[in-house]
């Protein structure tokens, strides 16, 4: 099984993902058709069937048009505002593409119809992959379009929490580097959060992806997956897990980015008015 990490709009994520033996392939979230053929074509794989996790339009878009130009093309998802959806999945159904297996997670939150995807292959020594949509991100969580903490709480818990620690995540959004200033804002002496975020600045920097992390890393950074820890409960103030998680995503929704402080002797010139012959209108 190998998956084709792909890029595109601003920040997301599409996958497509290889059965080699076959040359049959899945894609996950297929937001720009055109690319994703692109990178079919030049793989020289059939595409057979399309994941959507939910059905915002960054995640969903390239629906329509791929089952128009794939005839055939099976569209899985949990949500009926999904696009050209062919085949409603449900919560632990289990779809089998050649020798890859997928068991299908149901994680409302974010939207009322998000569905994250476990993918492995029986006998195979590569760790599994979890597609998690914007319900799981690198170091953070979706914001709760259509849901509550409560349910979010139960997704990464005990829906994606207790899949195998091995398990690789691949995420619908790159912001890793967002989410880990938040997680060092939370937790500022966490030295894992510290080499995780520099890590994720130089990939940054480099214009290269930040996924797939795994999910025993998540919960040594994640502040969302670290709810139980005392510095998360000293940061909130809360001790009840589900309140710690509310009030993370709140904190974490109006998460700012320290702006940049001007140089004093600037802000002195300012005060002088030694800027405004220039600041004076012709």
């Amino acid at each position: 099984m190998k998956v084709k990490v792909i890029s595109v709009l601003e920040d997301n994520y599409m996958y497509l993902v290889i059965e080699e033996s076959t040359r049959d392939a899945i894609a996950v979230d297929a937001a720009v058709p055109k690319r994703l053929l692109e990178i079919v074509r030049k793989e020289e794989v059939v595409l057979r069937a399309v994941l959507t996790t939910h059905h915002h339009w960054d995640h969903a878009r390239g629906n329509e048009e791929l089952a128009r130009v794939c005839p055939g093309l099976r569209v899985y998802g949990a949500d009926e505002r999904i696009g050209a959806l062919t085949h409603k999945v449900t919560h632990n159904q289990e779809l089998t593409f050649g020798a890859i297996r997928v068991r299908c997670l149901f994680t409302p939150c974010h939207t009322s119809g998000h569905m994250c995807y476990f993918m492995w292959e029986d006998g195979s020594p590569d760790a599994p992959a979890l597609f998690s949509g914007d319900t799981l991100f690198v170091g953070g969580c979706g914001k709760f379009f259509e849901g509550t903490a409560e349910q979010m709480y139960a997704n990464l818990t005990h829906v994606l929490g207790t899949l195998p620690k091995e398990t690789k995540v691949f995420c619908g959004h790159e912001c890793t580097v967002r989410n880990l200033k938040f997680a060092l804002k939370v937790e500022p002496e966490n030295e894992i959060v510290k080499k995780k975020l520099a890590w994720a600045k130089q990939r940054d920097d480099e214009d290269l992806p930040t996924v797939p992390s795994t999910l025993q890393e998540e919960f040594l950074y994640n502040p969302f997956l670290r709810v139980t820890e005392e510095p998360l409960q000293r940061f909130t103030g809360k001790t009840d897990p589900v309140e710690v998680l509310r009030t993370l995503r709140t904190e974490k929704d109006n998460f700012k980015k320290p702006k940049e402080r001007l140089n004093p002797q600037a802000v002195l010139a300012f005060d002088w008015g030694l800027f405004s012959p220039f600041l004076e209108k012709k």
